[in-house]
């Protein structure tokens, strides 16, 4: 029993020292805070609204169409044939299962490239945060979302706001 104590003992006391020699080379970083202060955001912003705009304005006249095709129905059913109002409703459904898979396709295109482009910037950030903890010789940098406390002089984010701008 005596025994088993000493080698508890023994392992709090390694497990104590080693963490409190690694938190002096523990840093934090907001990852979040620099995604949004770099003025490469805005750049690719653009970019997507510029890439996406023709097919914008296309979904845009579809669903126009659609809606004017649908209010002349309504407006005009109570004179209209039959047969005539049958026709228009197939063609209003067809006309509306077409606009839907359009703008399906569309909104996953968009959400691809977002993320493509949010993983090339988050990327080049994590390459800086790593070239900042090496210089400053951080063994390891966690996100601040993760952290609950940690001391200003262990928050490496305006460095490396510096080297992304």
């Amino acid at each position: 029993m005596k025994k088993v104590l000493r080698v508890v003992s023994l392992s709090f006391f390694l497990i104590f020292s080693v963490s409190a020699n690694a938190s002096d080379k523990i840093a934090v970083v907001n990852i979040s805070d620099i995604f949004q202060q770099l003025p490469e955001l805005s750049v690719v912003t653009h970019k997507l609204e510029k890439e996406f705009k023709d097919r914008t304005i296309a979904l845009q006249s579809m669903e126009h169409g659609l809606q004017t095709k649908i209010q002349n129905l309504q407006r005009d059913r109570s004179t209209m044939k039959a047969s005539d109002q049958l026709a228009m409703e197939k063609e209003i459904i067809k006309q509306r299962e077409e606009f839907n898979n359009t703008a399906r396709v569309f909104d996953q295109d968009n959400r691809r490239r977002q993320i493509e482009e949010r993983d090339r910037i988050i990327y080049k950030i994590q390459n800086i945060v790593q070239k900042v903890a090496k210089l400053k010789g951080y063994d390891l940098v966690l996100d601040r979302g993760a952290v609950a406390y940690v001391a200003s002089e262990k928050d490496i984010t305006a460095d490396v706001l510096k080297q992304v701008k």
